[in-house]
């Protein structure tokens, strides 16, 4: 794997490989697949079923995707690090374009890579959450999250978190390393959440705020 797929897929890097084209000249294959990417989220609303999806895309309760979630812990890699959120991702549309905006590689790269932003995109798809997103990239999927309005602070049950280990609230976007869902927010400086890609397994955890760089809202019904 090359440097710059690897660093992708692991989350580190991937937005400076596709920069916007100058005005009037050809867009790059990045670009105009990132296009594309956004049009495909447009493209989702109430009643839709798009490819990849286990059911239309509806308004579902926050707990309902945490009991799905939760329903995961203890699923563990497999050989070659595989586990079934790549076999889904990698049946997708959505790795084509995804591994086409973030630098051009082989969607069978996408086996075995990190997949912290795969389980919670597969934990939307089998429910059909309005607005959950889908990548395999933790920086793309926030980027698409606060391009929505649907980016901020407060934890809430059944919000996208994403994890910025070194810098926390305070590195914005671009510095995400990981991504999980809230179960709830225990009220003292702590939010209890479940994560793909922790010990090589699905975990519930125990996380300080101090680490969240911040949150992703899908389109929940109130519970």
């Amino acid at each position: 794997m090359g440097v710059a797929v690897g660093t992708v897929l692991a989350g580190a890097v991937g937005f400076a490989l596709i920069g916007p084209s100058a005005e009037g000249q050809p867009q790059d294959k990045g670009t105009v697949a990132q296009v594309q990417v956004e049009k495909a989220h447009k493209a989702v609303s109430i009643g839709d079923k798009p490819e990849g999806y286990a059911v239309p895309i509806r308004k579902v309760e926050p707990s309902e995707a945490i009991r799905l979630a939760l329903e995961q812990v203890g699923v563990k890699e497999g050989p070659g690090r595989q586990t079934k959120y790549h076999d889904w991702f990698v049946s997708t549309p959505n790795a084509k374009m995804t591994a086409e905006r973030d630098g051009g590689f082989s969607v069978d790269d996408y086996n075995g890579a990190e997949w912290c932003n795969m389980f919670v995109s597969w934990v939307g798809a089998q429910l059909g959450v309005k607005d959950m997103g889908w990548d395999a990239y933790t920086v793309q999927h926030a980027r698409w999250f606060a391009k929505k309005g649907r980016w901020g602070h407060k934890a809430k049950p059944g919000a996208v978190v994403f994890f910025d280990w070194q810098n926390g609230p305070d590195g914005g976007i671009s510095g995400i390393d990981h991504v999980g869902l809230v179960v709830k927010d225990n009220g003292d400086g702590t939010i209890t959440t479940v994560e793909g890609n922790t010990n090589d397994a699905v975990e519930k955890r125990v996380r300080s705020k101090s680490l969240v760089a911040g949150y992703g809202y899908p389109d929940y019904d109130a519970d």
